[in-house]
């Protein structure tokens, strides 16, 4: 049977009207979020620990759209609650919670500290909940049974397969943002509240610079598509999950690594 609802190529991804956050987006994933959700219409809020790299995001990004910058330390509960409500203050609604703020610590087992977990976890875990728990009625306010809100966390294939590097706090940390985003959309689907994780590969950013520096050469080569990460292909990722075109999938870690993860060995 025919649907009389059906949506145009061009309404599908399109985020006219829409309020987004994104944190950690003044670089990197999320300035490439950032751009993509802005190119399609919404209105972006990104965040960033350092104010000098907000002005510069925020200078970047306004020939793209409609979008201001707040400094804010999300690995502190306080820094979490007052961005929330500066961006609740500002618009009464969220539609889209781009959790992307994270925090690597790269050291050898014997010596790998205590306080590589406590930085870790406080802002790759942490923080998405506490943000969650703070945001959840402007998201309410926002979603409807035909255009939920969306959370979208970001990830990282390092807890898909096991990566070379000793990144123990960081990989545990990301595979329980997975099963957390898993958790966190079986309880807030009935709300018309969609959350879901993308697992981003090797992609240019000042987290992946000596990696990318040392070996990004061999990283591409065993990729099934040869290649690293673009912005392209986050920003195409991000708009798919805050618009109409996602808005029936929930619960689900989308790996964008050109196959790495999934298929190849080895990497």
């Amino acid at each position: 049977m025919a649907d009389d609802r059906l949506t145009s190529h061009t309404d599908l991804f399109d985020l006219k009207g829409k309020h987004a956050l994104v944190t950690g987006g003044t670089g990197g994933i999320g300035l490439m979020i950032a751009r993509g959700l802005l190119q399609a219409g919404a209105r972006v809020v990104v965040s960033s620990r350092k104010p000098d790299a907000c002005a510069e995001a925020q200078r970047l990004l306004s020939g793209f759209g409609d979008v201001h910058a707040i400094p804010a330390d999300l690995s502190r509960h306080e820094e979490c609650r007052r961005l929330a409500d500066l961006v609740e203050a500002d618009s009464g609604r969220l539609d889209v919670l781009v959790n992307n703020a994270g925090a690597m610590w790269r050291e050898p087992l014997e010596t790998f500290p205590d306080e590589a977990w406590d930085t870790v976890l406080d802002l790759n875990l942490k923080a998405p909940f506490r943000l969650v728990q703070a945001l959840l009625p402007a998201l309410r306010r926002a979603a409807t049974a035909d255009d939920p809100a969306r959370i979208v966390n970001i990830g990282s294939i390092a807890a898909i397969h096991v990566a070379e590097s000793p990144n123990y706090s960081y990989a545990g940390s990301k595979a329980a943002l997975h099963q957390l985003t898993r958790v966190l959309a079986r309880e807030l689907g009935p709300q018309h509240i969609t959350v879901n994780a993308v697992a981003p590969g090797p992609f240019p950013s000042r987290m992946m610079a000596a990696t990318l520096e040392a070996v990004g050469d061999r990283i591409a080569a065993k990729a099934p598509l040869r290649r690293l990460g673009r912005d392209d292909d986050m920003a195409g990722i991000a708009v798919f999950l805050a618009s109409r075109a996602g808005s029936y999938l929930t619960g689900t870690v989308i790996p964008v690594d050109g196959g790495i993860a999934t298929t190849a060995s080895g990497t």
